[in-house]
C-alpha cells in the first residue's frame, strides 16, 4: 500500500479556520523570534538549521560555570507510554548539566503526570517543597494564585518573553506577573491505521473530516471487523482524557468557558451548552450506542492504546509523533507473528490533523511544561539556591535542551529551538512530525486559573464517565458539570 505524502496528509482541512487563528493570533502580538503568521511546514521548514546556539556560553551568563552550589528539583518525567529515544535524552541532559555546572549538587526526582500535581500539593503543605519545579502547562497559575512561586520570566535567564510561545506565556502568568518559564509546548494529530480502513470498506489514505465522521468510521469498523475504531480515553485524574476529550468538545462549538474565542474572559460556563452536550453526545454515541471503542476507556489512558494499535484492534487515535517512535520500540520488543503483524501496522500508520466540528473548527489543546522556582518558605530547609535554580531553567528552556527534551513528541518551549540544526535533524528523522508541528495554529490553551487542574483532571473526566456508564443521561452529564464548575469558581469545593 503506497504510503502518502505529507501534502496529502496536510490536504484535509487543511485550510486554517478562523477559530485556529483568532485564537493563536489574537496572543501572538509579542512573538518576534519566529514569524507565526507564516506558520507552516513549509515555514518550519526553511527555518530549521538557520542559527547557532551555545548553551554553555548562554547560560553561563546568568550562572557562571563554576558557581558552587546545591539544587532540588521536581519534575515531570517520561512515563511508560513515551519512546526509548526520550528516554535517552533525559538522561543526556542531566549528564550535560553535571557537566557543563559541576559544581552545583543537583538531586532531582522524575514523577508521572498524574502523581505530580498531587505529591507537589502535598509537600508544600508540609514546606518540604524542592527549589524548582517542572509542571505541566495547566499547575502553574494554580500555585502561583496561592503564593507558593518566586516570580519568574524568561529575562531572568536570559531569554527574552518574545522568544517563547504567547500562548504558552499565558500559562504563566497570574494577576499581570509572571510566574514560569514555557519548557515544551505540544500539540498532538490524529492517527489512524490504513489497512483497517480498506478492510472496513473506507478510503485508507482519507481520514475523517470531521468529528460526526470519527463516530461513523469507528461504528464501521467495528461493525465490519468487530474491533474498535476510536481508542476514546475516559480516565479520572490522568492527563490523556482532557487533552483528548476538549479538542472534540471545542471543535463542536462548546468549552468549559469561553477559553476557545479570541479574548477569554473565563466568566461564562458553557459546558451545559447545546456544542458541549453535543460533544458529549458523540462520545456516548461511540462507547453506549455503537460500543466501538475500548470497553476498557474509562480505565484507559493512551499508553493503553500503543499495543492495542499495535496488535490491530484499534483503528484510530489521537497522540503525538512520538507514538511512531512508540510503535518501533514495540515492534522491536516483538517475536514471531506478533513481530510481523506489528510490522504491517506500522507500515500502515497515518497522521493527519485532528478533524473539525460540524462547522469547521478544528482545535487542540495547547500543551506543555512549565518551570518554576519556588520562595524558600516552602521549601525543605527554607532556602533556595536562586543562581543554581536559574542556572537549571536556563539549560532546560534554551534553544538546544528544550528542543531535545521534546525531540519525538512535541515542541521546543524557546521558539529559536526552530531554527537549530537539532530542529532539522528532527525534521529529517521524526517520522510524521510535520503534521503535529502543523497542528499549532490550531492550539488552545487551557483556561489560565487556578481552578483548572480540577476541571480538566476531575470533572471532565467525571461528566465523560457519568454518561458513558449511565449513571445520567448526557444532558444530566453536562449540566452536573457546568453546576461544578460554577460552584467552584465561585469559591465552593467539588
Amino acid at each position: 500500500m503506497r504510503k502518502p505524502s505529507l501534502g496529502r496528509a496536510l490536504v484535509h482541512g487543511a485550510a486554517i479556520t478562523a477559530l485556529a487563528v483568532s485564537t493563536m493570533m489574537s496572543t501572538s502580538v509579542l512573538a518576534q523570534s519566529v514569524d507565526i503568521s507564516q506558520w507552516s511546514p513549509e515555514y518550519v521548514r526553511s527555518i530549521a538549521g538557520t542559527e547557532e546556539f551555545d548553551t554553555a556560553e548562554q547560560c553561563g551568563a546568568v550562572t557562571p560555570l563554576d558557581y558552587q552550589g546545591k539544587l532540588t528539583f521536581w519534575y515531570q518525567g517520561v512515563f511508560e507510554g513515551d519512546p526509548d529515544l526520550l528516554r535517552q535524552y533525559y538522561k543526556d541532559f542531566f549528564v550535560a548539566f553535571r557537566e557543563t555546572y559541576p559544581n552545583i549538587e543537583l538531586q532531582e526526582q522524575a514523577l508521572t503526570y498524574n502523581d505530580l500535581l498531587d505529591k507537589f500539593r502535598t509537600a508544600l503543605l508540609g514546606n518540604a517543597g524542592p527549589m524548582m519545579v517542572r509542571l505541566q502547562i495547566l499547575g502553574g497559575v494554580e500555585f502561583a494564585s496561592k503564593g507558593y512561586l518566586q516570580e519568574l520570566s524568561p529575562e531572568d535567564v536570559g531569554w527574552k518573553s518574545e522568544d517563547f510561545w504567547p500562548g504558552a506565556m499565558k500559562s504563566v502568568m497570574w494577576e499581570g506577573k509572571t510566574y514560569g518559564i514555557p519548557t515544551n509546548n505540544e500539540t498532538m494529530g490524529f492517527i489512524w491505521n490504513a489497512d483497517i480502513f480498506e478492510r472496513a470498506g473506507l478510503d485508507p489514505e482519507k481520514p475523517p473530516a470531521t468529528w460526526d465522521e470519527v463516530v461513523a468510521y469507528s461504528k464501521q469498523i467495528h461493525d465490519t471487523l468487530g474491533i474498535a475504531g476510536y481508542g476514546l480515553v475516559a480516565r479520572k485524574n490522568a492527563g490523556n482524557t482532557p487533552y483528548r476529550f476538549m479538542p472534540q468538545l471545542w471543535a463542536y462549538g462548546g468549552g468549559v468557558f469561553d477559553e476557545a474565542d479570541p479574548n477569554p474572559t473565563y466568566e461564562e460556563v458553557r459546558l451545559d451548552s447545546p456544542e458541549s452536550k453535543a460533544a458529549l453526545q458523540a462520545s456516548y454515541d461511540m462507547y453506549v450506542r455503537d460500543k466501538s471503542v475500548p470497553v476498557s476507556a474509562l480505565t484507559n489512558q493512551q499508553a493503553d492504546n500503543q499495543p492495542l494499535f499495535l496488535a490491530g484492534q484499534v483503528a484510530m487515535m489521537v497522540s503525538h509523533p512520538s507514538d511512531y517512535d512508540v510503535m518501533l520500540d514495540l515492534q522491536a520488543k516483538a517475536t514471531g507473528a506478533d513481530k510481523e503483524k506489528a510490522q504491517t501496522v506500522i507500515d500502515n500508520m497515518r497522521y493527519g490533523l485532528i478533524p473539525t466540528g460540524p462547522d469547521g473548527r478544528r482545535a487542540v489543546v495547547f500543551g506543555g511544561s512549565n518551570i518554576h522556582i519556588l520562595k524558600p518558605e516552602y521549601v525543605d530547609g527554607g532556602v533556595v539556591d536562586e543562581a543554581a535554580a536559574k542556572a537549571m531553567t536556563c539549560f532546560w528552556t534554551s534553544p538546544e535542551w528544550s528542543l531535545k527534551m521534546a525531540y519525538a513528541g512535541s515542541n521546543p518551549g524557546n521558539l529559536n529551538g526552530f531554527k537549530t540544526s537539532w530542529m532539522k535533524e528532527r525534521l529529517e528523522n521524526i517520522e510524521f512530525l510535520d503534521v503535529t508541528t502543523a497542528m499549532l495554529p490550531y492550539g488552545v490553551p487551557f483556561p489560565a486559573l487556578p481552578v483548572t487542574p480540577e476541571i480538566m483532571n476531575i470533572i471532565i473526566p467525571d461528566m465523560l464517565q457519568n454518561a458513558l456508564t449511565g449513571a445520567m443521561t448526557v444532558d444530566e452529564a453536562a449540566d452536573d458539570a457546568a453546576q461544578k464548575v460554577r460552584d467552584l469558581t465561585g469559591g465552593g469545593g467539588l
